[in-house]
């Protein structure tokens, strides 16, 4: 298999009063290749001490979640002879109780739109690439919440 690897950083402001839990949950995150992003926790979980242009872990397993399966699915249809030129999805993760007392991401759902050149899919096999592209997901084989899939019938060509 193969290793990833995430650098994640964070250092106390000198106005913040640690003790009290009064500091700014703002942090940055490296990636192996290099890029840097802006991370902090929900301001929905911490308020004013989260920085609401920071990507908050929550966000960052739902934008893997749907990146894992895009990569997937665009590979499975160029297989099964497809040509996609666009792809997006507007995925919505939904916190949760998962266990009494415990909060969790209790259902993520993806709502890929995709544009097709020349002939799309017939809805059966649409469906059918997705579940497949699911069920390799890395990453949808590494969470315990639901994980659902509401793609539109496709439109012909694009």
């Amino acid at each position: 298999m193969s290793d990833h690897d995430a650098f994640v950083t964070w250092t106390v402001q000198p106005d913040a009063d640690f003790p009290r839990g009064r500091y700014s949950r703002a942090h940055r995150i490296t990636f192996d290749g290099g890029a840097e992003i802006l991370a902090s926790a929900a301001p929905s979980v911490v308020g004013r001490w989260a920085d609401p242009a920071g990507i908050d872990p929550e966000e960052m397993l739902v934008a893997a979640l749907s990146s894992c399966h895009m990569l997937t699915f665009l590979d499975k249809a160029r297989r099964a002879g497809f040509f996609i030129d666009r792809y997006a999805d507007a995925a919505r993760g939904r916190m949760g109780e998962v266990a009494p007392g415990r909060k969790g991401l209790v259902e993520v759902v993806l709502r890929p739109d995709i544009s097709w050149v020349g002939a799309a899919p017939d809805p059966a096999a649409l469906e059918a690439l997705h579940e497949a592209s699911h069920a390799e997901c890395f990453i949808a084989n590494s969470v315990r919440c639901e994980v659902r899939i509401e793609a539109p019938s496709p439109q012909g060509a694009g």
